[in-house]
C-alpha cells in the first residue's frame, strides 16, 4: 500500500438496515464511503470533524447504500466513484469508474481500489492505512463469520475466490474490516475460517 498514516476516521450508522457510513478525512477533506441514508446525519458527521466532503465512494449497488446519495453529492459537489461494474445502476452518475488495481487519488494519498465480485456484479472497496494498520472498506462482500449474500452457486464461488485472492493472500492479518453493517472485524481472526465457509458455500 503506498498510503500515509495521517489519514482518520469518523463512522455512523443510519437507517433501518443498520447501513455503515464511513468518512476517510484529513484536516480540511473527507472521502465518503456510502452515502447510504439520512443526509443530514452524514453532513452533521462532516462538520462535527471540521472537512467538507470532496469525494464519494459508493461501493455497490443495492438501494439500502445510496438512498441519500443524490442528496449527498448535489449538497457537497463531491465527486463520486463506484466500480464500473455496479455504476450503470446506480442513481446518481459516477465521474470515476473503478476497476481492480486502481487507486483514488485522494487529498495527497494514493488508496487502493479492489472489486469484489459476487454480491453484485462488482463492488468496489478501498484500503487506506490509519494509526498504522491497514484499513479495508469492503461494503457487503465480507463480514465477521463469512462472505457477503450472493443468489446462486457460481456468485457465491466469485465471491469467495475474489475475498480470498484479493483481500486475504494481500493484506496482512491485522488488517481491520470495515463492512457495510455491522461490526469490524480483522483478517486475521476469519483467516482460520476460510475453510468452512467453502465447505458450507456462504
Amino acid at each position: 500500500m503506498t498510503a500515509n498514516e495521517e489519514l482518520k476516521l469518523a463512522h455512523i450508522s443510519v437507517g433501518d438496515m443498520d447501513n455503515n457510513v464511513y468518512l476517510l478525512h484529513d484536516d480540511t477533506e473527507g472521502l465518503l464511503i456510502d452515502a447510504a441514508d439520512n443526509a443530514d446525519a452524514i453532513m452533521d458527521m462532516a462538520k462535527e470533524v471540521g472537512v467538507k466532503i470532496t469525494n464519494v465512494l459508493t461501493t455497490h449497488r443495492h438501494e439500502d447504500h445510496t438512498r441519500a446519495l443524490p442528496e449527498i453529492l448535489e449538497r457537497t459537489g463531491a465527486r463520486h466513484l463506484s466500480s464500473f461494474l455496479d455504476s450503470p445502476a446506480l442513481p446518481s452518475p459516477v465521474d470515476v469508474e473503478l476497476d481492480h488495481g486502481d487507486t483514488i487519488d485522494f487529498a495527497g494519498h494514493e488508496l487502493p481500489v479492489f472489486i469484489l465480485r459476487g454480491h453484485t456484479p462488482g463492488g468496489a472497496g478501498v484500503a487506506a492505512r490509519i494509526n498504522g494498520v491497514p484499513c479495508l472498506f469492503v461494503g457487503d462482500s465480507l463480514f465477521p463469520g463469512g462472505v457477503g449474500k450472493t443468489y446462486s452457486e457460481g456468485n457465491f464461488i466469485r465471491l469467495f475466490k475474489d475475498v480470498r485472492d484479493r483481500l486475504f493472500e494481500v493484506f496482512r492479518d491485522e488488517s481491520i474490516v470495515y463492512p457495510g453493517h455491522g461490526d469490524s472485524t480483522t483478517l486475521g481472526a476469519e483467516r482460520p475460517k476460510l475453510d468452512e465457509w467453502w465447505e458450507r458455500r456462504w
